[in-house]
């Protein structure tokens, strides 16, 4: 029998787990041994090619609290996932304690995209007195740079670009400490161990951080442009409300007519108080501006608003977003107002990342650069969203977003690469269940968007453990990605551009059966040769079939017709036999080339046909950006009005063609405002969408209706279609996590290869 003193030790428990998902580079190590400290538990903690182990052991109460609060109380930004939990026998044990890495086993790793300034870390940098008071590389385990600075998983010092940053006692203490919220805290740093910024202006050089901060921001207020080296790669700058320094900067980089975002300081409870004195977003925009992707979201531009005229010419929208880094919040504070913040490039290049080749490719842009020698290992430009439908949609993946991480509806055979396509290009990692899409890199055309290319390729690769035993890439053997892949020497398998719309679009809704979706955009070769882009495809990954496309003509110039809406304003008018009074004089010659199919191309683009509009209208006869014809188009329609009957032909098992014709004496009516024509135009072509959507509907017992390519930015037209579709009983289906533009491209690349089991 037991005595008065005597008593039953409590019962102890071990388990031994692995947590999946997003715990790397997210501070879930140090979480775990909060966690298990705080529940009286012992054992140890490490990193396993992206996985996490775990180990613990104690009382079963202290077990069943840490199992409860594992995944309901894990940091805000990660996503764990917990793949097995195995109860095992006690082992010896004294303490906590968070281990090296290991790199057995097969990688589940995920990338961690780069994350904003978190608000313990901004209220350090803003209080006189802290260490990190106004440093402007200040970081915890909840904020900073990810996928740009690891140089390879798993996620430790020595893997990233701050390796060659040693870190001093005191950051040493704090990363060391389990209840500092830096420990573990990979980019942590200071203004004794980190890294520093430099100011250069006309072959001045200021080494000393704060004041190339105080020189920066002088500069900016003498109306100077600022070439700055921020996360991803480098920002142009000036003051958003000097018309002066923004036209400067259009002659300059040249960009004359192409919108410029615009940074913000943060102010007030939700961070948008000065925003909102020059913009009104939407509820659902303020949400997005304020997330931690910190994104770009194109918001309305007040009546009142003191913001330059030429940020975006002809548009009632601005691109606007927060600062997202330490050195933007202070810029922005001691600047006091918005500022252009622009990618650092040059003509649709990837954004440029080295100080070096900044310093030589902008030397002609900027009058001042804001240094800093914290490698950038890869690009991530900013991600761009707007408001289509009731929502905030992708127009671009970038920083904060991408690498964007997927599902995959089944198992690959074989791990995959998608290269894209040549415009907006962006590629995608695909193996086993899962998809990565890179961030956007650039149009293909340069020497250096080739070899960013190459380097995205390869350190998508790296940093996931995968290596692609097969490629796909687009139809098209021009395009840069589809000539790359040509000379890699692994099997190709080719998607046409169309298709890989559809499924995209397919895939990221996880759709079942069959589906009719309109792909509208510019110009991708189509199956039978021609350039396609007003297309109407129906089936599934795989096996799709075009059933309706735009009534079909030659572009005069081919290529050229892209940047010259003028053209497929004369190609229109020349294919219905009308004259355009005010077309471009001396197209003689080119009518005579256009009529023999010289240089001629024949095209079904909806992208070419709201181009001739915009020229038809007077709005855009020479584009300096891609769609500039379009989105001027659209930003002048104005009112409600009933759209012209456009004629459906039909010819045995050819597909149906929309007949674009009666379009043509509205368009050239000058007896009608610009604003009633180009409303009348996208009524008209949102009621033919759905006119063809309900006859071939019911023939083919269809109920989901997608819309996607490039076109389908044009918010009005979506809305519009999307309206009278769902009223004739539709499921619409749009884009949410990827661009319905050629950005998304690379994903539908591999579900349309999926859906042919290659």
């Amino acid at each position: 029998m037991k005595t008065p003193l005597e008593h039953t030790p409590p019962p102890v428990a071990a388990r031994r787990l692995r947590i999946g998902g997003r715990v790397q580079g997210v501070g879930f190590r140090p979480f775990i041994h909060r966690l298990a400290s705080s529940c009286g538990l012992e054992g140890w903690v490490l990193n396993r090619t992206g996985e996490v182990e775990v180990f613990i052991q104690g009382p079963v109460a202290g077990v069943e609290a840490f199992m409860e609060a594992l995944l309901q109380g894990a940091p805000p930004l990660a996503r764990p996932q917990l793949l097995s939990a195995e109860e095992t026998a006690p082992v010896p044990l004294q303490g906590f304690e968070i281990r090296h890495s290991e790199a057995a086993g097969p990688p589940r790793i995920h990338v961690p995209p780069d994350y904003f300034a978190c608000d313990d870390c901004l209220a350090e940098i803003r209080t006189p007195g802290e260490r990190r008071h106004r440093y402007p590389f200040t970081n915890c385990t909840q904020c900073g740079p990810r996928y740009t600075l690891i140089a390879r998983l798993p996620y430790d010092r020595p893997n990233t670009a701050m390796a060659t940053f040693p870190l001093c006692p005191e950051c040493g203490r704090e990363y060391a400490d389990p209840t500092d919220r830096r420990f573990h805290a990979q980019p942590v740093a200071c203004p004794s161990c980190g890294p520093q910024l430099t100011f250069e202006r006309a072959g001045r050089s200021i080494a000393d951080t704060e004041a190339a901060l105080r020189a920066c921001v002088q500069a900016l207020r003498e109306g100077a442009i600022v070439a700055v080296k921020g996360v991803g790669g480098y920002h142009l700058l000036c003051d958003a409300r000097r018309p002066s320094s923004i036209q400067r900067l259009r002659q300059r980089k040249p960009r004359p007519h192409k919108p410029l975002a615009v940074m913000f300081p943060q102010a007030g409870a939700d961070g948008l108080e000065r925003l909102r004195e020059e913009l009104a977003p939407s509820t659902e925009e303020a949400l997005l501006l304020a997330s931690p992707a910190r994104p770009i979201v194109l918001c309305p531009r007040r009546p009142e608003a003191t913001l330059a005229p030429d940020l975006a010419p002809g548009l009632a929208e601005v691109g606007a977003m927060l600062p997202y880094s330490p050195l933007h919040h202070l810029l922005l504070d001691d600047f006091g107002g918005p500022l252009v913040a622009t990618s650092g490039n040059l003509g649709g290049e990837p954004v440029l990342t080295d100080p070096g080749e900044a310093a030589q490719r902008l030397t002609r842009v900027a009058d001042t650069f804001l240094h800093h020698d914290r490698p950038i290992l890869r690009p991530a430009d900013d991600p761009v969203y707007r408001t289509v439908a009731g929502r905030p949609r992708p127009l671009r993946l970038g920083r904060g977003i991408a690498p964007l991480e997927l599902a995959l509806p089944l198992m690959l055979p074989h791990p995959l690469l998608a290269v894209g396509g040549h415009m907006k290009n962006a590629v995608a990692l695909a193996w086993e269940d899962r998809v990565a899409v890179s961030p956007h890199i650039g149009d293909l055309d340069a020497p250096r968007s080739q070899r960013v290319f190459e380097q995205v390729v390869n350190d998508l690769q790296s940093l996931y453990g995968i290596r692609a035993e097969r490629l796909v890439c687009d139809a098209h053997p021009g395009y840069g990605s589809s000539r790359w892949a040509a000379r890699s020497g692994l099997p190709i398998s080719p998607v046409y551009h169309h298709h890989a719309h559809a499924a995209a679009l397919y895939g990221e809704h996880q759709g079942e059966g069959e589906w009719l979706i309109f792909t509208w955009d510019g110009v991708g070769l189509g199956e039978d040769g021609t350039l396609w882009g007003g297309e109407a495809l129906l089936g599934a990954p795989g096996r799709w079939r075009r059933v309706a496309t735009l009534r079909p003509f030659r572009l005069p110039g081919g290529e050229k017709a892209g940047r010259e809406p003028w053209r497929s304003a004369l190609a229109l008018c020349w294919e219905a036999g009308c004259e355009w009074p005010q077309s471009p004089p001396g197209t003689g010659l080119l009518r005579k080339a256009w009529a023999q199919g010289l240089n001629a191309p024949i095209t079904s683009a909806a992208g070419r046909l709201f181009d001739a509009a915009s020229a038809l209208l007077g709005v855009c006869e020479c584009a300096s950006f891609e769609g500039q014809g379009p989105m001027l188009l659209e930003a002048c329609a104005e009112g409600k009005r009933a759209p012209l009957a456009l004629p459906l032909v039909e010819r045995g098992d050819e597909p149906m063609e929309i007949d674009w014709a009666p379009l043509l004496p509205m368009l050239l009516d000058a007896h009608r405002t610009v604003a009633e024509r180009s409303a009348i135009f996208h009524a008209s072509l949102g009621a033919v969408i759905a006119a063809i959507a309900q006859r071939l509907g019911q023939k083919f017992l269809i109920r989901d209706v997608g819309l996607t390519g490039g076109v389908f930015q044009n918010r009005l037209l979506t809305e519009l279609t999307a309206k009278h579709l769902t009223a004739g009983g539709f499921r619409v289906r749009l884009a949410e996590q990827l661009p319905c533009n050629d950005g998304g491209l690379c994903y539908g690349q591999i579900i349309d290869t999926l859906g042919r089991g290659w």
